[in-house]
């Protein structure tokens, strides 16, 4: 057991070992690396450096930084009970037979191996001094941080990430990259560019202490069906969900990942959050869109404000009303013999030609982060825990209207009693049940 200080300046008491892998180049070479287990093992994976001596140097590449650090695929892709320590040390040996990872320093070149052989040892043990005096301190109280971290660096995470950036709520957004290899795509554009206080890591620890994180991730392999689908986004999950919450024990999950409500519902159980701490996007882009249709498209103003969209995410969505409201002529310039019913029909045949494109998607979790952290107590219809709710008795995640703050929702907002949405909202929580009860593994795991 050493103390392992995280990129946060946090500190950890883990176990840890170090040794050598026996790699063939052409020669057989006995590379020293160095392996920290984290509180969260096995369902995270460890944090790997190689451990070079003073008369070796470090051959920056592919799967090794400047600082030693090691990165693989077998990392990124951890799933336990799948992957385990042997399984990444294999993969280790396989990838330096590849490409040697160390070499032999001229005794020239030995006397400064050792002041980097000290810096390596800083970031073995975290970040050096100077990056954890930016980190930790940054002029601002940590208690009054306002810290995001996206999980996922597809078009979606990095949607949400230029979205929250746009909005200004957060002092910080990290950019958490769990796919394989070097930056790609929009990952490589944000760090050309270089936004200001927005960080991509593919390291956990670097979403230590978030108010706020969400989660975009989902699995590309090669499923066949939709529930394998699901399946193998559950797998990831339970990499992910125990990593993230063991360095933002007090934060709020934010899940934009698919299915949204069995998601959420996985992140819920993996994470052991209170169940006002663990929200899915749900018809929070819908419901902004119906309310905008109903208010400049059919001129329905007085309508619009109480209008939500809630239930399942997708065909199964329904409209309902927070209070009824049919005064004729608050409905002005529409025709005064025109229901709410009527009125809200003509919205959803609108609203169904909407599609929901990474960028629209991601202005709606930026909308939602900004009301968790300036604690705006504004009404978002999220999935939430829905069971006690309109009869429904299983634990399922469903869209109700509900007032977000700092810690989460504070209470779900009373909806108008309408037996036919009730019908619709049990029939959704039952499909979802069910389908939670097919995917493999799922209550052993949880």
């Amino acid at each position: 057991m050493n103390t392992y200080t995280f990129k946060d300046g946090s500190q950890k008491d883990l176990l840890n070992f170090s040794g050598t892998v026996p790699v063939k180049y052409g020669n057989s070479y006995n590379i020293p690396i160095h392996l920290w287990i984290l509180d969260s093992h096995p369902f995270a994976p460890p944090i790997c450096f190689l451990k070079p001596t003073v008369n070796m140097g470090i051959l920056v590449g592919k799967h090794v930084d400047a600082h030693g650090r090691i990165y693989l695929p077998y990392l990124q892709n951890w799933s336990h009970p799948k992957s385990t320590v042997i399984g990444l040390i294999k993969e280790m040996i396989a990838k330096f037979e590849e490409e040697l990872p160390l070499y032999s320093l001229s005794s020239s070149d030995a006397a400064r191996q050792s002041e980097l052989l000290s810096y390596i040892a800083k970031i073995t043990e975290g970040e050096t001094d100077m990056k954890s005096k930016s980190k930790i301190g940054g002029g601002k109280n940590k208690g009054c941080f306002n810290k995001i971290t996206v999980v996922g660096a597809g078009d979606l995470g990095i949607a949400c990430v230029l979205a929250v950036a746009a909005k200004g709520a957060a002092d910080k957004v990290v950019l958490l990259d769990l796919s394989d290899g070097a930056a790609k795509g929009g990952t490589m554009d944000l760090e050309i560019f270089a936004l200001p206080n927005v960080e991509i890591s593919k390291d956990f620890s670097a979403s230590a202490d978030s108010k706020v994180v969400v989660l975009t991730v989902n699995s590309l392999g090669n499923a066949q069906t939709y529930l394998d689908v699901i399946q193998s986004n559950v797998d990831l999950f339970r990499g992910i969900i125990p990593a993230i919450s063991h360095y933002s024990q007090n934060t709020v999950l934010v899940v934009a990942s698919h299915p949204v409500e069995v998601m959420t519902y996985v992140s819920w159980k993996l994470s052991a959050f209170p169940k006002s701490r663990v929200i899915g996007v749900g018809a929070n882009l819908d419901t902004e869109r119906f309310q905008y249709i109903l208010t400049n498209l059919l001129k329905a103003q007085a309508l619009a404000k109480d209008a939500w969209i809630i239930g399942e995410q997708g065909e199964d969505k329904v409209s309902s009303w927070t209070s009824c409201n049919l005064v004729a002529n608050q409905m002005e310039p529409m025709a005064a013999c025109n229901s709410r019913e009527k009125v809200a029909n003509r919205a959803m045949e609108v609203l169904k030609g909407k599609g929901q494109r990474s960028w629209s998607v991601g202005l709606s979790v930026a909308d939602l982060t900004d009301s968790i952290l300036k604690d705006k107590r504004k009404v978002h219809s999220v999935s939430i825990l829905a069971k006690g709710c309109c009869n429904i008795n299983s634990e399922v995640f469903l869209s109700l209207p509900c007032i977000l703050g700092t810690n989460g929702v504070i209470e779900m907002v009373k909806l108008e009693e309408d037996p036919l949405v009730q019908e619709k909202l049990q029939s959704s929580a039952g499909s979802i049940h069910d389908l939670q009860q097919q995917l493999k593994l799922l209550m052993l795991m949880l």
